[in-house]
Formats: C-alpha cells, sequence, structure tokens
C-alpha cells in the first residue's frame, strides 16, 4: 500500500482556537511528545501578532525549546514579511503563508484584498524562500459560507502564481468543511496532473461531518499528504459555523485499518489524545481515542461466559 504522510496542526490551527491559554511548558512538552510518534510535519506555532491570536505569543519561547526529532519537519505560520523576519530566529524548516480563495474571507482573516495578500507574500517569498522551504496554505478552496462556491478553475490559478514563484508546496483547504468526497476527488485529479512536482497537502475540517470521507476521496485520488488536529481541535474565526479540523487520530488509524502505511504510532499517539481534554479544559471530538481501536477487544460479560459454560 501506498505510503501517507500527515502533518499535525493541533499546536497552531487547534490551540488559535481554545478561549484559555495553553501554558509554554505544556506547548512545548506535546510537541516534544508528538515528535516521538512518526509525523511528517509538526506545525509548532504562528508568528502573528500577539494581539491577534493572544494564545500563540509566546512563538518564540516554545520554538527554542523544542527538542527536534530527526525526520520531523518542524513549521511555523508566517503572515507577513514582519513574521517571517521573526521567525527566521527561530530556525524553522518551514514557512507555510496563507491567504484565502474567497475575497471576502480574506477581508476578514487578514484584513486586505486577495491582489494585496499575494503581493505580500510575494515579497516573503522573494526573500526568503532560498533560506527557508515555503509552503502555501490556500483557504476555502471548496467553499466560502458567505460567498459561496469557489471555482476550481480560481484556486487553480493563484496555485499557479504561487507555484511560478517557486515554493515547495501547496496545501489545499476545506477551511469551513464545505467540501464533499466527488468535489475532492475531481479537485485533487487536477491537482496532481498540474502540479505533480510540488509537495501537495490537504487540509479538510469535519464541520458537516465528511472530513474522513474526503480524506479517503483525496487518497483514492493520489494524495498522499494530510493534514490533521489531534482530537479534532480546531477552526476558523472568520468562518461562520467552521468546527475543528479533521481528528489526526481518527484518520490515521481509518487509513492503518485499511492497509495504508502512514509511518505512524498509535500506540504512542492515542495516550497522547487521550490526554487533550486536561489540556484544553473540555472534551475533544476525537472518536479512536475514546472507543479504542477495531482491534481492541474487550472481555465478555462474566454473564455470557457462565452460558457459555453451560452450552458447552
Amino acid at each position: 500500500m501506498k505510503r501517507i504522510y500527515f502533518n499535525e496542526v493541533v499546536m497552531r490551527d487547534g490551540f488559535q482556537m481554545e478561549p484559555e491559554f495553553v501554558p509554554t511548558d505544556t506547548k512545548v512538552a506535546l510537541t516534544d511528545a508528538l515528535s516521538q510518534c512518526g509525523y511528517a510535519k509538526i506545525e509548532v506555532t504562528s508568528f502573528t501578532s500577539a494581539k491577534a491570536i493572544p494564545m500563540l505569543r509566546d512563538a518564540e519561547e516554545v520554538m527554542g525549546r523544542i527538542q527536534r526529532h530527526s525526520g520531523v519537519e518542524y513549521t511555523v505560520l508566517v503572515p507577513n514579511m514582519r513574521g517571517a523576519e521573526r521567525a527566521l530566529e527561530s530556525r524553522p524548516d518551514e514557512f507555510n503563508l496563507v491567504m484565502s480563495m474567497s475575497e471576502t474571507h480574506n477581508l476578514a482573516n487578514l484584513r486586505m484584498t486577495r491582489e494585496n495578500s499575494f503581493a505580500a507574500l510575494r515579497e516573503v517569498i522573494q526573500r526568503f524562500g532560498a533560506q527557508v522551504p515555503i509552503n502555501v496554505s490556500l483557504s476555502t478552496c471548496f467553499g466560502c459560507p458567505m460567498e459561496g462556491g469557489v471555482p476550481q478553475q480560481e484556486v487553480l490559478e493563484w496555485a499557479s502564481r504561487f507555484t511560478d514563484l517557486g515554493v515547495r508546496g501547496l496545501t489545499i483547504c476545506d477551511t469551513t468543511g464545505m467540501a464533499q468526497p466527488a468535489q475532492v476527488a475531481q479537485m485533487c485529479e487536477v491537482l496532481r496532473q498540474r502540479f505533480a512536482g510540488l509537495q501537495l497537502t490537504l487540509h479538510f475540517h469535519n464541520t458537516r461531518g465528511m472530513g474522513l470521507a474526503n480524506v479517503l476521496a483525496a487518497v483514492q485520488s493520489g494524495i498522499d499528504r494530510f493534514d490533521g488536529s489531534l482530537g479534532g481541535l480546531g477552526g476558523c474565526p472568520y468562518a461562520p459555523g467552521a468546527s475543528g479540523n479533521i481528528c489526526s487520530e481518527d484518520a490515521i488509524h481509518m487509513l492503518d485499518a485499511m492497509g495504508f502505511d502512514t509511518g505512524m504510532d498509535l500506540n504512542r499517539l492515542l495516550p497522547i489524545a487521550r490526554d487533550l481534554p486536561g489540556v484544553v479544559g473540555h472534551s475533544v471530538p476525537g472518536q479512536v481515542a475514546k472507543s479504542g481501536r477495531i482491534s481492541d477487544l474487550h472481555p465478555a460479560l462474566p454473564s455470557v461466559t457462565s452460558l457459555k459454560k453451560e452450552l458447552s
């Protein structure tokens, strides 16, 4: 079976939505624990203004204290030139840049038009692209709750503009959980044909319960890289109704059960996921950490054991 690579985004995409600050020590310990689980990448933090995202105001300290594990890339979200300059000192393995395919969502999220966003990100790529590999995450590729459907051609045109600048990878994001499997399959087929030389990552949310179905549609269309968030934490503050990302451990468990090689160690990951509600102070959407893997068996009830003896 084909190898599938997972990127963990709970540290950034998950925690940025939490109402209570997760202590720096906890973030460092969690990153170090996740580093032992087989992830291809961990998005550790964001070098966004602390006023905009106070939860991630400790970006420099977290990046400075984590223990880097061989084989794991530690990536950071960079919103603009100022953020990139701050981030560079923390020695990230990758810059992740973001803009939206929806003009309305981009204005809400980044407070600028798409053209202005592109110009700002182009400056970052041109200045730092030779020093740090760059990935660009394109938000709302499958729909916007304010505008409705986003034409596939629109996504492809913006993707091409970034590809022409020499980025290493593109992440196609279902920021608001509006994607459905047939749409995903069609998008992935075209992406693989047009951008075969890039790292292509899919980023799904489970807002309408189709997250894992969309992962499967993407895998069956040849995509081998996915973002996920431990416990299914996350969301988007600028997308009405958008709930958390797909749950990392649920997606990994599904693909492992189907025979795919995810490179992940669920024996290490599930205990970390089970501890997550204590970290954030509330229950989380993930299912496998609660119910166990499908291979986890349970003893029969005493009454059933007695009945078996009677019938034998």
